[in-house]
């Protein structure tokens, strides 16, 4: 019965002192919500890409899992209060100003590079993809640049904070 008892906790504090070990050497584990969103321009200028408050909540978990969800603030509410009943206009502003996905994730720290390995997103053709983000850590903020090879001059840089 000891050596049962003994070989069980032995067990879960190698399994726990392991979880904490993985997730320390991660330093992106936990919760972070947006900051900012904006499109810099060569010139130097910002553009917002989802309004001047977005709002939004990234979750990095131990095991490698991701969750994103990014909206404009102040998006329309959709007039029939029935999803399935949007006007084009009232789902052209829910597509445009909102961008979930999640998935897998890992972290290059050699690289300071972030692959977000997409199982789902709203923008279905994200699905199945895998994107590389380089990114910075300083002063609580996670910052991260979006190669976007399809628009000339669009460099959307994304800031996030660690939740309190």
């Amino acid at each position: 019965m000891n050596r049962l008892f003994a070989t069980i906790v032995a067990s879960a504090l190698t399994f726990a002192c392991g979880h904490t070990a993985f997730a320390q050497q991660n330093p992106l584990v936990g919760t972070w919500t947006i900051v900012s969103v904006n499109d810099e321009r060569a010139d130097g200028s910002k553009m917002p890409l989802f309004g001047p408050e977005p709002q939004g909540m990234l979750i990095f978990d131990a095991e490698g899992r991701y969750s994103l969800q990014l909206c404009s603030s102040g998006r329309p509410k959709f007039a029939a209060k029935n999803r399935a009943k949007a006007t084009a206009e009232e789902y052209r502003s829910a597509v445009v100003g909102c961008n979930p996905h999640w998935g897998r994730y890992t972290v290059d720290e050699a690289s300071k590079t972030i692959t977000f390995k997409i199982d789902h997103a709203l923008f279905a053709n994200w699905e199945n993809t895998e994107q590389k983000r380089s990114f910075t850590l300083a002063n609580g903020e996670l910052k991260y640049h979006v190669p976007n090879p399809d628009t000339a001059g669009a460099n959307p840089v994304v800031i996030w904070k660690r939740a309190p």
